[in-house]
């Protein structure tokens, strides 16, 4: 058993999510080198006195990582699942019996596969969605159909991401589209484009909600000025309708002390201020028309 293997523990299958335990427990067995034994198992010659004792040494090897690599199925499962490996012999046999019950035979996988393709082709982002939480969906879907044996390319993957986000990223998509070769461009590249115009555009209309908001404000502020100087306009006008005429001018807009004429003569001829009878101007034009 190798150092790597003490260091790392395996994952532990209790019957739930068995496609993400046997990706992580395939990849696993390959980092110990012994993913060949699981996926096709030992295949014993027959007895001879002939074999040399290299091939005897080959032989016992491949049974020693057979069963290092069925005593880690069996350490991978949880105590209510491992009765049903209990009697498996070799890690193939213990693995294909797992397979079986959790992933179904050949016909029924075929049936999961065909499902999980019109899945891919049907999906859709969902306009509350973010770039982030829809890719998330996508790279889900994209691993199950790795687990029934569908191997996704990853420029097939940028061009669903390209065709089925919404229209708001209209602008950036017809961009890559333009100046990007989408033969090469990976899928971290697109995400982090995607995501950089999202968080533009949310700042965008953020800043335009913020000065709709301050300008409602500013309405309100106005309207209620204009509400206030019309209040005291009224006011005003009241105050001055409930005032004495003034003794002077006969008006009622102010009081007599601050009537402009105070003190100024005034003409007995047109009752004006400013002069006097004789120098009235309107007696000499009542003479001529006389």
């Amino acid at each position: 058993m190798s150092s790597l293997a003490k260091q790392i523990s395996v994952p532990i299958f209790s019957g739930q999510n068995y496609d993400y335990w046997a990706i992580k427990m395939k990849t696993y067995f390959q980092s110990q080198k012994l993913w060949e034994i699981v996926e096709e198992g030992v295949t014993l010659p027959e007895e001879s006195s002939t074999s040399s004792s290299a091939e005897k040494g080959k032989l016992e090897n491949k049974k020693a990582k057979d069963s290092e690599a069925l005593y880690y199925i069996q350490t991978a499962v949880a105590d209510h699942i491992f009765p049903r490996i209990s009697v498996a012999t070799s890690a193939k046999e213990a693995w294909s019996i797992l397979q079986k019950e959790y992933q179904g035979s050949a016909k029924v996988r075929i049936i999961k596969l065909q499902t999980l393709r019109r899945d891919f082709e049907n999906m859709k982002m969902k306009d509350s969605e973010t770039i982030d939480e829809y890719y998330t969906k996508v790279r889900e879907l994209v691993n199950q159909l790795k687990a029934y044996g569908e191997d996704i390319p990853e420029k097939r993957v940028v061009e669903k991401l390209l065709i089925s986000v919404t229209e708001k990223y209209d602008p950036i998509v017809t961009t890559i589209e333009e100046t990007k070769d989408i033969t090469t461009l990976t899928v971290t590249e697109l995400v982090g484009s995607l995501e950089a115009y999202e968080k533009r555009r949310s700042r965008r209309e953020e800043n335009s909600l913020e000065n709709a908001f301050q300008s409602k404000l500013n309405m309100r502020s106005q309207n209620s000025n204009k509400k206030e100087e019309n209040f005291k306009s009224t006011l005003g006008d009241k105050k001055k309708q409930n005032m004495r005429p003034c003794r002077i001018c006969k008006r009622t807009n102010h009081l007599e002390k601050d009537c402009y004429f105070r003190g100024k003569p005034q003409c007995r001829n047109c009752k004006r201020f400013g002069h006097v009878e004789k120098d009235c101007s309107s007696k000499e034009i009542i003479k001529l028309t006389a």
